[in-house]
């Protein structure tokens, strides 16, 4: 898990996919430099297996208009040194099913009032089909691409999908949480890491 902060403020979340890259949600994009902070359970305590990082370019998917296409990511400055704290968690491949097991992670607001958690926190997500969402968004466009913004939704050990929207209250089953799916951008994701190999 990975705590994107700008002023020592934790601001978005995401998932360290490769030693050296985060993926998170576009929206979360910056003209600001963020820091990376990884293996960390707490955002004040000066944990020992805390790594801080750089980030040093960003890379919002081109398609991106402000709602679809939510994804991104974020080369570190450096290598993150992989410890049991700190590890990778794959963009999954395939679509997931009623059967995938998720979580999804972060340090965002769970009282819907502005306050947040110093600890990390987790939680068991139930998958909706697209039509019970779509179903459930009226008048918001659920495409076949789409917690804490930017945070992972991890389903199977794998990073399924991305943070992207909910409603004024996060997991109201009335506006289901809203997820970029991964998989949906696996040769993208696949292309960036390639164009950038690790230093």
């Amino acid at each position: 898990m990975a705590s994107l902060q700008l002023r020592g403020r934790h601001i978005c979340g995401g998932a360290l996919v490769r030693e050296d890259f985060v993926l998170t949600a576009a929206h979360c994009q910056t003209p600001r430099t963020y820091t990376v902070v990884l293996g960390v359970g707490s955002l004040t305590a000066n944990e020992p297996t805390k790594q801080e990082f750089t980030a040093n370019r960003s890379f919002p998917h081109p398609n991106y208009d402000g709602h679809a296409n939510d994804i991104m990511l974020i080369r570190l400055d450096r290598p993150a040194q992989l410890t049991a704290a700190v590890r990778l968690i794959p963009p999954k491949r395939r679509r997931m099913n009623a059967a995938s097991r998720c979580i999804t992670a972060g340090w965002g607001d769970v009282g819907d009032n502005g306050t947040l958690p110093i600890r990390l926190q987790e939680v068991n997500v139930t998958l909706l089909s697209r039509r019970a969402c779509r179903r459930r968004w009226t008048g918001v466009p659920i495409t076949r691409t789409m917690g804490d913004s930017g945070g992972p939704l991890v389903c199977d050990g794998e990073a399924a999908g991305v943070v992207s929207f909910s409603g004024r209250r996060c997991g109201d089953p009335q506006t289901p949480d809203v997820y970029t799916r991964t998989s949906s951008f696996r040769r993208w994701i696949g292309s960036v890491l390639r164009d950038n190999p690790v230093d």
